[in-house]
């Protein structure tokens, strides 16, 4: 039997292969690592922003105002309005950041259940977002009732309130009049 140069040849190319292959990996590995901690820094900096926004807004409507936040976010804040809104609500939801780590922002907004935009934009720059169905349309009229009812509106807004919901009380009532105890199985 004659020794052929091939097994020394792809024992070569396989040599190469994996100190590349290790290498990417390697490099993965520290791409992920500062990635986690870019993302935690983001995290710790829009909290402390939003903790900061929150201490401000105190401060500005005592010495200004009630009416004087706004004006005042929209002078000194370069970011949009709902960013600092986002901000602020994740420092009053997260008592600490670190309880978040390892997420980005946006993660950590949906684990807390604060809204963001949408990533795509339609061409006119505003979000491009379906009509809701009614169905959600009447559900937010329900909520917003709720609500009203709460701070003991008028009877003129509870009125119509009432009628507007009633396509959506004719739906639900079947299906509660249906269950034992409203109920459904």
């Amino acid at each position: 039997m004659s020794t052929s140069p091939m097994p020394s040849l792809v024992a070569a190319s396989a040599t190469s292969a994996a100190k590349e292959i290790n290498r990417l990996h390697a490099e993965a590995q520290r791409l992920t690592a500062e990635s986690r901690h870019s993302l935690d820094g983001a995290l710790a900096a829009a909290w402390r922003a939003g903790r900061l926004l929150n201490e401000e807004k105190k401060r500005v409507r005592h010495s200004a105002g009630h009416g004087a936040w706004i004006p005042w976010l929209k002078h000194f804040f370069t970011g949009s309005m709902s960013t600092a809104h986002r901000y602020m609500r994740l420092a009053r939801e997260a008592a600490d950041p670190a309880l978040l780590q390892g997420l980005s922002l946006r993660q950590a907004y949906a684990r807390l259940g604060i809204a963001t935009e949408p990533k795509h934009r339609a061409l006119d720059g505003k979000p491009a977002l379906p009509k809701p169905p009614a169905h959600v349309l009447l559900a937010g009229k329900l909520i917003r009732f709720l609500r009203q009812q709460n701070r003991r509106r008028t009877a003129h807004v509870a009125v119509n309130c009432i009628r507007d919901l009633a396509p959506l009380y004719a739906q639900l009532r079947p299906l509660f009049e249906n269950t034992s105890e409203g109920v459904t199985s």
